[in-house]
């Protein structure tokens, strides 16, 4: 069974994903922390803590928490639609998100050094927000990295452009300067970027499509949570379905053959008035510069929904 560690500032897309990791088979989740994106940290973590309640999973992880505020696109930056239409105000889209606030919750990055210390080289990190969380750790604890069997990244973009600006992705614009640290280092790193990400879409008949039993905790959840991000989806991106990148990125895990990867250098625009947090790659045919990344560049998206029905109806019993 892989161990696994999700890191997530608990969004639509980050719910979804965290519901099929919790009951994957093959994946025992051991942690998640909260970080600010979408929602401030406190948000994420008040999110994440009622996403446990809600799916009651057989196994629950332990959960990290963030008081950073939400991070919040540039003024001028008017094309980008707001992670609040996509999402919700609360970042959870119609859930009210309602829990008994946890008297002494555990910092996002001390959870994250304390569960890789202890399971060195054993742990793969999945980071569905920004990299604040991991790049805290890191500064913490310059082994830890070093200790994770692996770390997937959802974030950046290659060919296609960004969303929260024409250059940068949402995720890695938030922090670039912890986006840089992190994605340049010595680390057994993959990145999900944007470009497959939009590929990563479930349309309204897929998920009419899916398991109705009242007995599977996760298609429950997804029947209540999706509609909101299939409505803002269909209103303010013009599309007949709600992608799912989130999703995407736990499957490069999980099911590693629904992607093609490939070995690039990347790099990070932290200063650029207009391009501050676009991720660079040289793919120059002589460059001398050695691959620090796997690059996801292809989707089987048939294959993903497949996961998703998969997982669904195991949850079933």
């Amino acid at each position: 069974m892989h161990k696994v560690i999700i890191d997530a500032d608990a969004g639509i897309g980050d719910a979804a994903a965290i519901a099929l990791a919790l009951f994957d088979p093959g994946l025992d989740v051991v942690g998640i922390t909260g970080t600010a994106g979408c929602v401030s940290g406190r948000a994420a973590t008040r999110n994440l803590q009622m996403i446990i309640e809600q799916l009651d999973p057989p196994k629950w992880p332990r959960l990290g928490g963030s008081d950073g505020g939400p991070t919040l696109p540039a003024e001028g930056q008017d094309s980008f639609v707001g992670t609040a239409a996509q999402n919700g105000p609360s970042g959870l889209g119609d859930f009210d998100v309602s829990v008994a606030e946890l008297h002494s919750p555990r910092e996002s990055a001390k959870l994250l050094i304390d569960l890789v210390r202890d399971a060195p080289d054993e742990i793969t990190l999945l980071t569905l927000g920004p990299l604040t969380n991991v790049d805290l750790a890191r500064e913490r604890s310059p082994e830890f990295l070093s200790q994770l069997k692996g770390l997937v990244c959802l974030g950046g973009a290659v060919e296609c452009g960004g969303d929260v600006s024409a250059a940068a992705e949402f995720n890695i614009y938030s922090d670039p300067e912890a986006a840089q640290n992190v994605l340049v280092s010595p680390a057994t790193k993959i990145l999900v970027p944007l470009d497959v990400g939009r590929e990563a879409q479930m349309t309204f008949e897929q998920f009419d499509s899916l398991p109705k039993s009242e007995r599977t905790p996760v298609g429950r959840f997804l029947r209540e949570l999706l509609p909101f991000a299939l409505r803002a989806h269909h209103e303010h991106l013009g599309l007949e379905g709600v992608q799912l990148a989130e999703v995407a990125a736990l499957a490069s895990i999980s099911q590693p053959h629904l992607v093609t990867t490939q070995s690039m250098v990347i790099d990070v625009e932290t200063g650029g008035e207009l391009t501050r947090g676009m991720t660079v790659f040289d793919r120059r045919p002589n460059s001398i510069r050695q691959p620090n990344i796997d690059v996801t560049t292809s989707l089987d998206t048939q294959g993903l929904f497949d996961y998703v029905r998969r997982i669904v109806t195991v949850a079933a019993g």
